[in-house]
């Protein structure tokens, strides 16, 4: 059972995983830049405000879709931060996974994408069952293929609830660990 709870969440944090290489590519010259202060440590070199990025696969299928309402670029430390990030994820499928946060950071080249507070990762199937979890922070690792948080962290889906305290997920092997104080309600059908 909780097997079935893995393989949506690992999708999720695939989705995760393109949100940052959306962002990434932006190009910041076409984009108005603010002039910076000199001296500056955290002097943004661009900005963009409703952020809005679309990505179709090979075969013309919707990958996914993400927007932000504002997307700032730290010129120092090359990182990028994005407010209320949102990321509809197709892959091709008519049934998107939905993740989305209050902020996001995005290390240089996009090898580290950082969501922070109201994580919520979401889907419902073909048959109407939605599956949602939740977090106050969830760090993924793109080229890694993995997540991880030290957060609180809630799974519900169709069949029950699952909590704990932190979490690692492992994308290519399509396996989660939940670290510690695991607790599960779950109905029997």
């Amino acid at each position: 059972m909780l097997r079935k709870l893995l393989n949506p969440v690992l999708f999720t944090l695939a989705a995760l995983l393109l949100a940052a290489v959306g962002y990434w590519n932006i190009n910041p010259d076409s984009f108005s830049e603010r002039p910076a202060r000199p001296g500056s440590e955290n002097a943004i070199d661009f900005y963009v405000v409703g952020a809005n990025t679309v990505q179709y696969q090979a075969d013309g299928k919707l990958h996914y879709q993400m927007s932000a309402d504002k997307v700032e670029h730290i010129k120092l430390s090359d990182i990028t931060l994005l407010d209320r990030p949102n990321l509809q994820l197709y892959r091709g499928s008519e049934l998107p996974w939905h993740v989305r946060s209050e902020r996001g950071e995005v290390a240089p080249a996009g090898k580290e994408v950082e969501l922070i507070d109201l994580v919520r990762v979401e889907r419902t199937d073909a048959k109407g069952r939605p599956t949602i979890l939740t977090t106050s922070r969830l760090t993924v690792f793109p080229e890694k293929e993995y997540a991880q948080t030290q957060q609180a962290v809630r799974i519900d889906a169709a069949n029950g609830v699952t909590t704990a305290q932190g979490m690692k997920a492992y994308l290519n092997d399509g396996r989660m660990l939940l670290l510690s104080n695991v607790r599960g309600q779950h109905e029997v059908r």
